[in-house]
């Protein structure tokens, strides 16, 4: 989403690394371009008014102009105040009600993913130790309580609904007294959503907000629509009251001003983030790493955080003890294969690390990891556990077995004794116990 607006800062911040000094009109010059950028990224002009005064006001001074890296002083300044206008830090992190059944209610326009999003949280809290309920209270668009259960269903979550010729508010207590009956410790509710807002809608939402006194109210957007976005959630708060948003689709080519106006026009913060179709697509909003991801600083914590949640940790644990006594096999390389395609497309990962998106076009082929697992297959057990011992003749039959040439296969066995060959020296400094020039080198953490 934040691809476009990124590589324009980075143009900018690239011009004023080159200086050796900057002036005031230096900084000035930069300002302006910055202005422009988030103007045409849609962001609030109110917003960027006050953005852009604030880090002038901390870049033009002695601070900056006197500094021996000024053109990093400034990508700083920009930096810290990117993160205060996503919301800062003091608000990240969200706290379900222990002891008794905590509600979200979810709210949003026709169309903005608020069903879906309904199925994802569910997931996201589940792998934390709860256990939801989904409740469907969309009676007036057609299937949508029909939605909610097929989505529950992939999801494996259950879904409570009373059919579309119910109230929703007594869909809701209804749902939340099955909640307390079934031990369910969270009530996921989907509301009836309009291609606008009208009366109708707000007064339903109400209805529903009384019948449960839900714990959060949080407002479904869809990132996509930039300017369009804030307004409705300016509408909604000043009518119904929300306590924070989610943002969906964040995935897609949207210009990012709705992420980065809604905070500072509201005050509310920005919850999680939805980056993809999956049901497990779903982030905690941390106003930092965005920062990050914006000025192409990348997000190594996200990804990490990524790994740990889809590796397999009992096969992460076993091939630390192979790394250890140097048994790595190519079996252990295609299951490492295997679990770096969960965590997402290959450009998408490699977004993740810091300048990747500013190093210029790279041509990034995902049939190339099939091809390589497809390589693999096509190889006998005993050739997977002693790949030393495949030579012309087997290397001309597994490259016909997998469809491949014998050029990929030397490629894919070069490969492999480069990483067992960087793991041996990792291991070897660790019993030593010393890295180059006397440092300290942790081990890898496990799982990531």
């Amino acid at each position: 989403m934040f691809e476009g607006l990124s590589e324009r800062l980075y143009g900018i911040f690239k011009n004023l690394r080159g200086k050796g000094k900057l002036t005031e009109v230096d900084v000035q010059e930069g300002l302006r371009q910055i202005r422009l950028v988030l103007l045409e990224a849609d962001v609030n002009f109110r917003v960027v008014k006050d953005f852009i005064a604030q880090v002038r006001k901390r870049a033009v001074g002695q601070e900056v102009l006197k500094s021996l890296t000024p053109g990093q002083q400034l990508v700083k300044i920009v930096h810290e105040e990117l993160i205060r206008l996503l919301g800062g830090e003091e608000e990240e992190g969200f706290r379900l009600r222990s002891g008794e059944v905590a509600v979200l209610l979810l709210a949003g326009l026709q169309g903005g993913g608020k069903t879906t999003t309904a199925a994802k949280l569910g997931v996201y809290y589940r792998k934390r130790g709860r256990k939801p309920l989904l409740t469907a209270t969309d009676v007036h668009r057609p299937a949508a309580i029909k939605q909610l259960e097929v989505l529950g269903k992939q999801a494996r979550l259950p879904v409570f609904s009373l059919g579309e010729r119910t109230e929703p508010a007594h869909i809701a207590r209804a749902a939340l007294s099955q909640a307390r009956r079934e031990g369910h410790d969270l009530l996921i509710i989907d509301t009836s959503g309009r291609l606008h807002i009208d009366e109708y809608m707000m007064e339903e939402l109400r209805a529903i907000r009384e019948a449960v006194s839900p714990q959060a109210t949080w407002l479904v957007l869809d990132a996509m629509t930039g300017q369009d976005a804030v307004n409705v959630a300016t509408q909604f708060d000043e009518t119904v009251g929300v306590d924070g948003f989610i943002l969906t689709k964040l995935d897609g080519d949207a210009r990012g001003g709705a992420a980065l106006s809604i905070r500072a026009v509201t005050g509310k913060p920005i919850r999680f983030i939805g980056m993809g179709e999956k049901l497990d697509d779903l982030e905690v909003f941390h106003a930092d790493r965005i920062a990050s991801r914006i000025l192409g600083l990348g997000d190594v914590l996200s990804l990490i955080e990524r790994a740990e949640q889809e590796f397999d940790q009992e096969l992460a644990w076993e091939l630390e003890r192979k790394i250890r006594t140097d048994t790595l096999d190519l079996n252990d390389f295609r299951r490492q294969l295997r679990e770096v395609t969960k965590l997402g497309p290959l450009e998408q990962i490699l977004s993740f690390l810091p300048g990747f998106k500013m190093a210029g076009p790279i041509e990034i082929d995902e049939r190339k990891l099939k091809r390589m697992d497809a390589i693999i297959s096509s190889m006998t057990e005993e050739e997977r556990r002693h790949p030393e011992i495949i030579k012309g003749s087997r290397r001309a039959r597994i490259a016909r077995g997998s469809g491949t040439s014998v050029q990929e296969v030397n490629e894919l066995l070069r490969q492999f004794r480069q990483m067992k060959k960087m793991f041996k020296q990792l291991t070897q400094m660790e019993k030593r116990g010393r890295g180059p020039r006397g440092r300290e080198i942790p081990w890898l953490t496990r799982g990531a």
